[in-house]
């Protein structure tokens, strides 16, 4: 199993937020292609499914050389993840072909299966260029991190939330738009949120990219429900990701501020689609992502 973690809450040190995410990332390999992926320090319910993406992906890229760094993955969240266990991950070579590589990576916990995802490496070659250009938002600096938002704002949820709301996190975000849980009307499936880990990280390629699979899990949901009167925040829907892509396009850091636009282009069926672009500040685009999501409206029971 990787190295034990403190069962202490996370502190509010940056430095310390990200050393916990790095460890978290750090699945320990058990032999066979097999992997353990930790569970977080006081965590409490269901685990974030961008955990689970992230420590699959570091596991799949174990078993995959040095030179075909991921350009895309592919995965389903079958069961939600109980944060009182860690992960087990078990990674199968379906390819390893002169330019490309191919994985399947299956994690379990208690014995059954929580996620499945395919992940694709490729070597890096050269070949025509283009891509689409960063939208004109404000500068993070001008913005206020969503940590200050949400305890501003944290009386007005529910108060079996406020805990959650609370939680000093290792990814700082600055959104451009206001988020649901701040409250004004209905408005169109779009956002715009700058974010990057909340203290620098090493050199190594591998970990930007976990830590960046990790984060496209944030934001990216609650963008399908912004035309509509539902959030967890009003308690009057349940929600949970589905299955979740990400294209990687070009290198980048992740400690450095990437500008994430989101946006829905349809939901039914209690189901949202949601895209997002992922840009770095000098507005190269390096990530696209895509998740479908259950958003299920619930309806309050009528008193006996």
């Amino acid at each position: 199993m990787p190295p034990a973690m403190s069962e202490t809450p996370e502190s509010s040190d940056p430095a310390a937020l990200v050393d916990g995410l790095l460890r978290l990332l750090d699945v320990a390999d058990q032999g066979n292609d097999h992997f353990a992926g930790a569970r977080k320090p006081g965590g409490v319910g269901r685990v974030f499914g961008g955990q689970v993406i992230g420590q699959a992906l570091a596991s799949a890229e174990r078993t995959v050389p040095e030179d075909r760094p991921v350009h895309s993955l592919h995965a389903y969240f079958l069961r939600g993840g109980n944060e009182d266990f860690g992960i087990d991950f078990e990674v199968m070579r379906d390819l390893d072909g002169g330019s490309f590589a191919n994985r399947r990576v299956v994690a379990s916990q208690q014995g059954k299966p929580i996620l499945t995802m395919v992940a694709s490496f490729h070597k890096r070659e050269p070949g025509v260029e283009h891509a689409e250009d960063m939208p004109v938002v404000p500068e993070p600096e001008s913005l206020r991190s969503e940590a200050e938002l949400r305890a501003e704002y944290a009386d007005k949820v529910p108060e079996r939330l406020r805990q959650q709301m609370l939680t000093p996190r290792p990814i700082e975000l600055r959104p451009v738009e206001s988020r649901h849980w701040m409250g004004g009307p209905p408005r169109e499936p779009l956002s715009h949120t700058w974010m990057r880990a909340v203290a620098p990280l090493p050199d190594d390629p591998k970990l930007h990219r976990a830590v960046l699979a990790y984060a496209s899990d944030m934001t990216l949901l609650g963008t399908a429900t912004l035309p509509h009167e539902i959030s967890w925040s009003k308690g009057n829907m349940m929600g949970a990701s589905l299955d979740h892509a990400i294209w990687f396009h070009e290198d980048f850091r992740a400690d450095e501020w990437m500008l994430y636009v989101c946006d829905s282009p349809w939901a039914g069926r209690a189901r949202g689609f949601n895209r997002g672009r992922i840009f770095t500040r000098e507005g190269k685009l390096i990530a696209n992502v895509a998740q479908e999501g259950l958003i299920r409206p619930l309806t309050k029971k009528k008193d006996a």
